[in-house]
């Protein structure tokens, strides 16, 4: 199964449930007792906040996904350069030496989406989930015009 068909079973899972949580949720506040209705209440909440979640994953995904189709159209997608061990994992030594190569580009260009989308990557493959998926989304505000050419919070990592 690929990711993005297990992404999407697993959104369709969460919709369901977030529907059988709202159905219970009516019937809880159709008890009338205040347990009930409040219980019933945060059956509503809690699936929308969930809801919520999946919409902002799905967004950031298009978004990231465009951003790779006009790179890829530009020839400026990363190149995989990455030694890797005879298991098939990256080399440490060599992500971080990429990293440093595209960080210092993040730095000499700070208004170019496209050198923060390819820091994201670098990122990524340094096994730095969370850093990768913040400079993703200032390389998606740049690309957006919602960058004003400074750097954002993604540029000053260490």
């Amino acid at each position: 199964m690929t990711s993005r068909t297990g992404f999407f079973a697993l959104s369709a899972v969460l919709l369901l449930v977030a529907l059988v949580c709202m159905g219970e949720g009516v019937q809880l506040i159709a008890t009338g007792k205040p347990l009930g209705i409040g219980m019933g209440l945060c059956a509503f909440v809690i699936p929308l906040i969930g809801v919520w979640f999946l919409r902002q994953t799905v967004r950031f995904g298009r978004a990231s996904e465009r951003l790779a189709r006009e790179l890829e159209a530009e020839g400026g997608l990363p190149v995989d350069e990455l030694e890797r061990t005879a298991g098939g994992r990256i080399d440490r030594a060599s992500a971080d030496a990429v990293f440093a190569r595209r960080k210092a580009e993040a730095e000499a260009a700070p208004g170019d989406w496209r050198v923060f989308f390819r820091l994201a990557v670098a990122y990524a493959d340094a096994g730095d989930t969370p850093r990768a998926r913040r400079t993703m989304q200032h390389a998606i505000r740049l690309h957006g015009g919602a960058g004003t050419g400074t750097a954002g919070p993604a540029a000053s990592t260490t």
